[in-house]
């Protein structure tokens, strides 16, 4: 592994998770309470024994910057090790990063200055684990110059992604991007590969296509471009993806919309949910704030008392449900919920105040929003809708930062 060079492509937009990308790059957003998205993909590398890793990121990158400085500089410089966000360069050009492919050739003095043996390509924005090690025991067992991560799903489902047609040995033979008529699994018709956007090259094969390509006049992008090309030409193959979430069915999520990312939190807190954060063995690391224990507190058991109370819930340091009830919710550090307050179905991120007797369902409110007293959210889309982002599902998302007026004059 340590022959391998990573980069890890974190500079997506993520519009259709706009209001939560309003000010942030996509995997940046919080997930699971303390978590921000990239850190899958940098726990998987750790977790897979790989050491120098470049996060190239572009759009709105404040936040991820600060996150991967404070929650990531863990490696030892000493050992030539270091995982490092890398901002546009502008060395070879003053554009933004035109596809996936053009934002590696960008920097391509990256590559030049370790001359490693092999390139790893990865999104900063997918969760799911992954020992990429078995990938490079895959490339050298077929004597492959680039593999291709694949994830087997359902054929119906597959027009939404890169299919990869392959033959009994899994060597690609064609790469098809959203397909209207996806080629299924050999002697499985019922499913299909889909690319997960994650490359393992020999680092000379895939400089020469780099330069290649950025010559011409495509979009730049290795699912588009550089892998159509190589298959002629080399010898690509697809590597099944191998789960390491130990759990029956395999996880890979691209929380893509607001509604999908909505459910996958609501899944974390399930009794068995479907990804696993307990395993020990697999460390999902991130950065986390200088926050007390989390607080629950009143326990007037009686008729109209106050009582302070999560019930599968998430719930991360520094909360206080002070007389409220928060259920089926995840809670990020430092969410205050005050008397008679009542949360369902939600993901609350860091520095909310939910105010007492507001009723919050199904919604997402976004960090550093305080929720005046007797407001309702999640009961009235109409309502909703003049005031916030409402989903076609009925999911209501409150910006970063927004400012709440009181919805009932304590005045009378």
């Amino acid at each position: 592994m340590k022959n391998i060079f990573t980069m890890v492509l974190a500079g997506g937009k993520g519009e259709r998770l706009n209001p939560l990308t309003a000010q942030r790059a996509k995997p940046a957003v919080p997930f699971g309470g303390k978590y921000r998205i990239i850190d899958f993909t940098l726990s998987n590398c750790l977790n897979s024994g790989l050491r120098k890793i470049a996060v190239l990121i572009q759009y709105k990158s404040h936040s991820l910057d600060r996150h991967i400085r404070a929650g990531w500089n863990i490696l030892s410089a000493d050992l030539d090790e270091y995982i490092a966000s890398v901002p546009p360069q502008q060395r070879i050009s003053e554009d933004w990063y035109r596809g996936t492919a053009d934002a590696v050739y960008q920097n391509m003095f990256l590559i030049d200055d370790e001359h490693p043996e092999f390139l790893l390509i990865l999104a900063g924005d997918h969760i799911y684990k992954m020992n990429y090690a078995e990938m490079y025991h895959w490339l050298i067992a077929t004597s492959a110059d680039a593999v291709v991560g694949a994830i087997d799903i359902p054929i119906q489902e597959a027009s939404r992604f890169g299919v990869i047609a392959v033959n009994e040995d899994y060597r690609i033979t064609r790469f098809d991007e959203k397909p209207a008529h996806p080629i299924s699994l050999p002697n499985d018709p019922d499913h299909a590969f889909a690319s997960m956007g994650i490359y393992l090259f020999r680092t000379k094969v895939i400089r020469e296509y780099l330069l290649a390509d950025a010559k011409e006049g495509s979009a730049h992008d290795f699912g588009k471009n550089i892998i159509p090309k190589m298959i002629a030409e080399k010898r690509v193959y697809a590597f099944k993806f191998q789960d390491a979430n130990k759990k029956a069915v395999k996880y890979w999520r691209d929380i893509g919309t607001l509604d999908a990312y909505w459910e996958a939190n609501m899944d974390l807190v399930s009794v068995d949910p479907q990804f696993n954060f307990y395993d020990a063995e697999w460390p999902i690391r991130t950065y986390q704030g200088q926050f007390p224990p989390a607080k629950f507190v009143f326990a007037q058991d009686f008729q109209g008392g106050r009582m302070g109370v999560a019930l599968d819930s998430i719930v991360c340091g520094g909360c206080i449900i002070s007389g409220g009830r928060v259920q089926n919710s995840v809670l990020s550090p430092n969410v205050h919920v005050h008397d008679h307050a009542d949360i369902r179905d939600s993901v609350v991120m860091e520095n909310v105040t939910i105010g007492a007797q507001s009723r919050i369902r199904r919604a997402i409110i976004d960090k550093d929003v305080t929720i005046p007293p007797q407001t309702e959210i999640g009961y009235n889309r109409e309502a909703d809708a003049q005031r916030f982002t409402v989903t076609e599902s009925g999911l209501v998302v409150i910006s970063k930062g927004m400012k709440l007026h009181a919805s009932v004059d304590p005045s009378g």
